[in-house]
């Protein structure tokens, strides 16, 4: 059973540096109850005494208050806000809380640039909050989608939206001026890497108006690593072999990778996408080694 922790926070937003375009960072929840097996933010509980990161959330509940004095500070900049970066605005927990409305609120009051990325299809609800605020400012909705096998979805994101959903959000938000991406990621050897899911992702991306995808490899670090591996021993261990044998780091082989993005690159040929404006990404966008292209 899942336990919420309500707590307050000083500030909103996190100034973040790295490769990403978008220099802060807000994180409505701590903690996720999609339970995803490949989950990379686990990390951001280690510091925390006796909590799971999958049952044991910690809910902002003055996070709009929070925004709204930040973002009435004379020294905001208006930069781009990522939504979620550690963990999903839309999960479990936001129906009970209802704490999204209140910070796209402040965000069209400021007229505040956004990304959002989620695997949940509530983010319906606040369809209106979000086209309004997508003709005020820009805008970038994006859904995490592996694959189109929903046996395989259910095992490694059990309380995620269907594929099928997920795409559903996709087509509806190209309605708006908002850009719109698929984060196909992580892919995961030997599970959801077969030409034919990854194809079937890019062919169904095209469908929706999707403006760029995102095709990167599983990482397994830290407890990602652990938390990963001992859901493949368990539940197919017929792979478990074969991934390990990939990953005698942090990074998949490199000949593995190298074949992969060769892949990647002739679906983007054979499945080009809408010419509209990339509010976020480049056409061409790579954002390290060990990362595959950003489309």
């Amino acid at each position: 059973m899942t336990k919420y922790n309500e707590i307050t926070c000083k500030t909103a937003c996190n100034k973040i540096t790295s490769f990403l375009p978008y220099g802060w960072d807000l994180n409505i929840y701590r903690g996720c109850g999609h339970h995803c097996k490949y989950c990379f933010a686990l990390y951001s509980h280690k510091y925390m005494n006796s909590s799971d990161f999958f049952d044991e959330i910690f809910v902002k509940t003055n996070i709009a208050e929070s925004l709204e004095k930040q973002l009435r500070s004379k020294s905001w900049k208006r930069e781009v806000i990522n939504l979620g970066g550690v963990t999903d605005s839309y999960q479990p927990a936001e129906e009970k809380y209802k704490l999204m409305p209140e910070v796209l609120k402040v965000l069209i009051k400021y007229k505040t640039p956004v990304t959002i990325s989620t695997k949940s299809k509530l983010i319906l609800r606040d369809y209106d909050l979000i086209d309004e605020l997508s003709k005020v400012t820009s805008v970038n909705i994006a859904c995490t989608i592996t694959t189109v096998n929903e046996t395989v979805r259910e095992l490694i994101e059990p309380n995620t939206a269907t594929s099928a959903e997920k795409f559903n959000v996709l087509k509806e938000f190209a309605k708006t001026n908002a850009s719109i991406g698929l984060h196909s990621m992580p892919v995961i050897p030997h599970l959801t890497d077969s030409f034919y899911n990854i194809s079937a992702l890019f062919s169904k991306s095209q469908e929706c108006g999707v403006n760029y995808i995102i095709t990167d490899l599983l990482n397994l670090r830290g407890q990602t690593r652990i938390v990963f591996f001992e859901f493949i021993k368990n539940k197919l261990p017929h792979l478990y072999n074969k991934i390990s044998s990939l990953y005698k780091t942090s990074f998949v082989d490199k000949s593995y990778r190298d074949n992969f993005k060769q892949m990647a690159k002739k679906l983007k040929i054979q499945y080009p996408l809408k010419n509209k404006k990339r509010i976020f990404m480049h056409e061409e966008y790579v954002s390290s080694p060990e990362q595959l292209s950003l489309f």
